[in-house]
């Protein structure tokens, strides 16, 4: 499900990790698989924190794009950064949560409450990727 690409050992790159899930479940495994990678290890809140902006990201890209064509996971001593690339050019849009339950909306403001950065930026070949970082 997941390619782990190189170890968080200060001497070499930072860790890196890449799959494809088909659905969040998907994305939460291939992260929880990542971050035994890592040493130190984060945090239990951490990996909570990355654990449901995982799943936040995946499941919007899956709703509203149609698929996820990858999620990249990369750690430094500093940050864990997702990014979630779809084949979708549409940037996402924050719109007011439904109360009811009905209708969403959680998602997005989440995403900003649980990462330090978030970024949106269109991929080369089309699509776009939602790049967040979660400080470790």
């Amino acid at each position: 499900m997941h390619q782990p690409l190189a170890t968080d050992d200060p001497s070499s790159q930072p860790a890196q990790c890449v799959c494809r899930p088909g659905t969040a479940a998907d994305a939460r495994d291939c992260a929880r698989s990542f971050v035994d990678l890592l040493q130190p290890a984060p945090t239990a809140h951490t990996i909570q924190n990355l654990l449901l902006l995982v799943s936040e990201l995946v499941a919007n890209a899956l709703r509203h794009a149609g698929a996820v064509t990858a999620l990249r996971l990369t750690a430094d001593h500093e940050s864990i950064q997702v990014h979630v690339e779809d084949p979708s050019s549409a940037r996402p849009e924050g719109r007011s949560p439904d109360l009811t339950g009905r209708g969403g909306g959680f998602g997005w403001p989440m995403v900003h409450t649980l990462a330090r950065d978030v970024t949106v930026r269109p991929c080369p070949g089309g699509g776009k990727v939602v790049r967040a970082a979660l400080s470790r």
